[in-house]
């Protein structure tokens, strides 16, 4: 008995649409298959329901990145004035403490020992807009100044592990990923008194 090899679940919801629409088309009149199971008019439905809910989806995904485009922007113009604000504050006010307070700021404690931030939690891995991206996100740690992202091919092992980005944020994108292919991914924070543990590793199967 000939296999189908179909490989379906691996591929992406556009090449999903792409080939089931193929298999209609081929099963269509073709006297060999006369009784096809499932109906073809049962699969030619599932198909146009996904391609529908797929064509919300990405217009819904270019209406959160524009948002947030947008908020990034406004956030970067607040932090510039008010950076600019504690520059006025801290010439007027020299080095009394009281009169900074007064402005409704707080003043930089004493110097002290560096340590080493804590490990990274929270890390969460989501799908990216684009196929072969993975979004990552994870709580940000007290102290860090960058983190670096390590990924592995599944099982992950101990040598597994590789440098795969940097982060100045509690947030990455990793593209140029393998679609249909399952990754691990961990997170360290990077701070004054060095690199923290690792996160606990989440895993996604990149799209």
């Amino acid at each position: 008995m000939a296999k189908v090899k179909l490989n379906f679940r691996r591929l992406s919801v556009p090449e999903k649409i792409a080939k089931a629409r193929q298999i209609v088309t081929a099963i269509t009149g073709n006297s060999s298959f006369a009784n096809p199971t499932p109906p073809l008019a049962t699969i030619t439905g599932a198909v146009n329901d996904l391609n529908a809910a797929y064509t919300t989806t990405q217009a819904s995904k270019q209406a959160v990145k524009t948002a947030v485009a947008d908020q990034s922007a406004k956030e970067d113009s607040l932090d510039q004035l008010i950076s600019q604000c504690a520059s006025y504050v801290e010439s007027v006010a020299g080095t009394d403490e009281t009169l900074v307070n007064s402005a409704g700021m707080d003043t930089k404690a004493p110097p002290s020992a560096s340590t080493v931030p804590d490990a990274p939690s929270g890390l969460e891995i989501t799908i990216g807009d684009h196929d072969g991206e993975l979004d990552l996100s994870w709580d940000p740690v007290s102290g860090a100044r960058s983190y670096v992202i390590q990924q592995s091919a599944d099982p992950p092992s101990a040598t597994s592990w590789g440098h795969a980005n940097t982060s100045t944020k509690s947030r990455a994108t990793m593209g140029g990923l393998e679609s249909g292919k399952r990754y691990w991914l961990r997170v360290a924070a990077v701070g004054a008194g060095g690199q923290s543990g690792w996160s606990d590793p989440a895993t996604k199967i990149a799209p």
